[in-house]
């Protein structure tokens, strides 16, 4: 029985094709046949006649190479991509000075067609994950393929700043505490007086003068 899985977004499809058992019976709230070995996957993008389609190692590389770079553009540590062999092989690429990003896809040699090289603006690229997202989630499409993700390895991140840089600020606000006080030191310590008591004011009566 031949299926058709299709994984849209506004500027990214990704469409399945393969072959399934139509008697193979789901879970109680999918009943859709099961996709268990593809014929053809095939990618489009949006603003582009330039279409993607291989077999499973094509679907594979895909995936591969779309979470490597998508995880390699949010942290923003460069790394370098696994090694697809030499068979519909997929790297991605920042564009230098741009928003843009280079996808290039060399074919399997059964398919008569040169080299692709695809420009894809961040929309497009993060359509492309939503895409391989939504059909890793499936469950009734080729369960037996699983995208394993990795962490980056520490080996990549950027160097840590040197204890010794770090220390600098810390030295030059202690230095400058010590040279202050050093200056106070000289300056003469004010003496302190005492206030003196001021007289105080005798209240003057009047008597008044009564004449007998």
């Amino acid at each position: 029985m031949n299926i058709k899985r299709q994984y849209s977004l506004p500027n990214c499809t990704l469409i399945l094709e393969g072959l399934g058992d139509c008697l193979t019976v789901g879970d109680s709230q999918d009943n859709r046949p099961l996709l268990s070995i593809l014929i053809n996957a095939e990618c489009r993008f949006v603003g582009t006649s330039q279409k993607l389609q291989g077999g499973r190692t094509f679907l594979e590389n895909l995936a591969q190479a779309a979470s490597a770079y998508a995880q390699e553009y949010l942290s923003g540590i460069s790394h370098f991509q696994d090694d697809q062999g030499d068979e519909d092989t997929i790297h991605l690429e920042k564009i230098e000075n741009t928003n843009l990003h280079r996808l290039k896809w060399r074919p399997s040699i059964q398919i008569s067609q040169s080299s692709v090289e695809l420009e894809l603006n961040t929309v497009q690229l993060f359509d492309l994950v939503e895409s391989l997202d939504q059909f890793f989630a499936d469950s009734r499409t080729l369960p037996d393929l699983s995208l394993q993700l990795h962490p980056i390895s520490r080996r990549y991140r950027p160097p840590d700043e040197p204890l010794g840089q770090r220390a600098v600020p810390a030295t030059l606000g202690i230095g400058s505490i010590a040279l202050m006080a050093l200056i106070l030191f000289f300056f003469p310590i004010p003496e302190i007086r005492e206030p003196e008591p001021q007289p105080s004011e005798t209240p003057t009566k009047t008597i008044s003068q009564k004449n007998f």
